[in-house]
């Protein structure tokens, strides 16, 4: 884990390059990782530029699944996915399950798109293995499947748009750690990685716990639950009645946008921070506040963008990385001056988009 820990260090350099790249209609190259050998999270990276194609060659139909469109991380995919659709010229049907416990509504609704004659499917998948026999069926038709931000294990895959929620979890662990190393006072954490059995949950909590290790933060409780805002909500008020002594509510964006409020008003503002280990408009404008502290962000409307560069790629027999992903690097209130947006976030009054003609 050492050695990964190293790679996870953004330079200031880097930082800057992110935060400028992705404003222009042009929103490439962008700064990015490649896995080889390809869908294996612990292979080896280089560091490339990403170049999408500037028009796909006719307009192919290309279904996207959606766990749900419950929150604002997902309305950044869906701004990724949609632009870009629109700037290469090719159709598109965009389908959400409604939560991580619909996982056979997304697969009828992945089913339906294929049969109403997607060219090209993009899947958020809501289990990293429940949905492997439909790809492995879909794959068999000769349809490109592109597998685009949680992870899914099959091998069958056409490619991977995603990063590694394990380094976004140890990402925050570590942003945490260097705050309180081991012999500094104890702290005590509360951890909430989203809704279990998710791939990119699992992935997350290993990594944010690796992370901690060795230093004084002390894991008082780690709850599970769907990033529905009233769930998280929930969870948070449960675990600040059982441990009025917390310090830190650390897990997914949702989770750090529903503390917010709930320490404001049970007056523990000043004891109890806040940070996440993915990025959402609501904790963009925490930090920008100083009401959350801090987290990495995924670049979540590149890998959108990406996944549709790849599926038009491979539609059309031109090469494309098999497993790609924009290089992780934290948000705070050091260097939020310095992010750009629009890598990440829907723009202010962005509706979700469900079809492009």
């Amino acid at each position: 884990m050492k050695k990964i820990m190293f790679g996870l260090m953004a330079t200031a350099a880097f930082t800057a390059v992110a935060a400028t790249s992705a404003t222009a209609e042009n929103w490439y190259p962008y700064p990015v990782q490649v896995w080889e050998p390809a869908f294996d999270m612990k292979s080896p990276r280089k560091d490339i530029k990403y170049e999408a194609l500037d028009k796909a060659e006719s307009a192919h139909e290309i279904c996207v699944s959606f766990p749900h469109m419950k929150d604002a991380y997902w309305l950044g995919v869906n701004y990724g996915v949609t632009e870009e659709a629109k700037r290469l010229g090719v159709k598109m049907q965009v389908v959400e399950a409604g939560g991580y416990t619909e996982l056979n509504k997304q697969i009828s609704q992945i089913e339906d798109c294929v049969a109403a004659g997607a060219d090209a499917v993009i899947i958020g998948a809501i289990s990293a293995d429940g949905i492997n026999n439909l790809v492995k069926e879909i794959a068999g038709k000769g349809i490109p499947v592109i597998d685009v931000i949680n992870g899914i294990s099959s091998p069958e895959l056409t490619a991977k748009s995603l990063v590694s929620f394990g380094e976004m979890g140890a990402k925050t662990g570590e942003y945490l750690a260097k705050l309180h190393p081991a012999g500094s006072d104890p702290v005590k954490v509360a951890w909430f990685p989203g809704p279990a059995g998710a791939g990119w949950v699992e992935a997350g909590n290993t990594g944010f716990a690796e992370a901690i290790k060795g230093s004084a933060i002390e894991l008082v409780e780690t709850k599970y639950g769907d990033t529905g805002k009233e769930v998280q909500a929930k969870l948070v008020e449960d675990t600040l009645a059982a441990h009025p002594d917390l310090n830190y509510v650390v897990g997914t964006a949702v989770t750090a946008e529903a503390a917010v409020p709930i320490l404001r008003s049970q007056g523990l503002t000043e004891q109890v921070k806040v940070a996440a280990y993915y990025f959402t408009p609501g904790v963009y404008q925490g930090i920008k506040r100083g009401q959350i502290l801090a987290a990495p962000t995924d670049s979540t409307a590149v890998q959108g963008r990406i996944a549709v560069d790849i599926a038009v790629r491979a539609l059309e027999g031109k090469p494309f990385e098999k497993h790609v992903g924009p290089e992780l690097y934290v948000v705070s209130n050091d260097n939020v001056d310095k992010f750009d947006p629009t890598s990440t976030l829907a723009p202010d009054g962005f509706k979700p988009v469900f079809r492009v003609d």
